[in-house]
């Protein structure tokens, strides 16, 4: 039997520097956060750098990337000023996602298959500084396609209809969007891509998506910087590391 691969754990961070920013100053710093995360067992560190600067600024990036001890994976949108800082700063790897003014969060995936040109260019501005690329996508083929078209090595999967879904308390639903990510994920593998996913993921929708071999990678945020208000950080990431690990072990089960 192939060997199982294992499954990394991302801690986003930005939502530490959304509590910090609503006072102003420098705490908390998510700086502080990242070195907790990983002392308790975090694989990598996310933060999503926006065009206002909602949460994480220039300078958290630059600290991170300086003093963390593991990958810094820097959320952005495909725009020549992020794409300059990025290539400036070299993290570790670059998540490219779509970014309105308007939005809370992150609402959907990119459209790879209708932004093709523009994403190319940005991909191979990148790669060629180093950094290693990632469409954050819907698990939808045509999407799935163009990512491996335009040449980016990895998707990250959108799965937040299908934890919507699960929250909700609503099974059918629930099974569709999760066989939509399952067949997602076996479509980009067998295209040649690594698989990442998350948004909107909780304990038990990490454990739950751990199942699926293909996904590589789970990049988790709000939730952690929710309940780390009640148990601690520390706490928290490795619970989710638990429950990641109890459905790594559950390889093939149905949700």
């Amino acid at each position: 039997m192939p060997a199982i691969a294992p499954i990394r754990l991302g801690v986003n961070v930005d939502h530490v520097a959304t509590v910090r920013n609503a006072r102003g100053g420098r705490h908390p710093d998510p700086l502080k956060a990242a070195e907790i995360a990983i002392a308790a067992g975090a694989d990598g560190i996310t933060a999503h750098l926006r065009e206002d600067r909602r949460h994480i600024v220039d300078d958290d990036i630059a600290r991170l990337k300086d003093r963390i001890t593991k990958p810094l994976n820097l959320e952005m949108a495909a725009t020549p000023e992020m794409v300059s800082i990025a290539c400036r700063l070299r993290p570790h790897a670059a998540c490219i996602v779509p970014e309105r003014r308007q939005e809370r969060t992150t609402e959907g995936g990119l459209d790879a298959a209708g932004e093709r040109e523009t994403l190319r260019a940005a991909v191979g501005e990148l790669a060629a500084a180093g950094i290693w690329v990632a469409l954050f996508i819907a698990a939808e083929p045509a999407q799935i396609e163009a990512a491996a078209a335009i040449g980016a090595p990895v998707i990250e999967i959108h799965t937040g209809a299908w934890c919507d879904a699960v929250a909700a308390g609503n099974a059918s639903a629930g099974a569709v969007e999760f066989e939509r990510i399952a067949r997602g994920a076996a479509l980009a593998k067998g295209a040649g891509l690594e698989v990442h996913a998350g948004h909107g993921l909780d304990f038990v929708t990490g454990e739950m998506i751990a199942r699926l071999d293909e996904i590589v990678e789970l990049n988790i945020g709000h939730f952690l910087i929710g309940e780390a208000v009640f148990d601690g950080l520390g706490v928290v990431v490795r619970k989710m590391r638990a429950a990641m690990d109890r459905g790594r072990r559950k390889i093939g089960a149905k949700p």
